[in-house]
């Protein structure tokens, strides 16, 4: 249910600003964006795990927050993001 050390490390050269950034708020969003379609298909299939529901659900407002900041800090960013992830229309 974790993300892979490889998928990760992928996730991140893919969102990084720079060459050792690893906490920019678009690496940040890109990793929990994947981590909540992996936890969106586990609960498809175990219906009743409500501590991951609880989970999930912390997960989507916290990268909420962050796409909040972004879209307050740099606009352009925070476009770039949403459309490379396919967040919203």
């Amino acid at each position: 249910m974790a993300i892979t050390k490889d998928r990760k490390t992928e996730l991140i050269d893919t969102y990084r600003r720079k060459a050792d950034d690893t906490g920019s708020p678009e690496v940040q969003i890109a990793l929990l964006t994947e981590r909540i379609t992996e936890l969106t298909q586990h609960l498809r299939t175990h219906k009743k795990d409500h501590a991951s529901r609880r989970g999930l659900l912390m997960m989507v407002s916290k990268r909420s927050g962050l796409l909040n900041y972004l879209r307050d800090v740099d606009r352009a960013r925070y476009i770039a993001v949403i459309t490379k992830l396919g967040l919203r229309k």
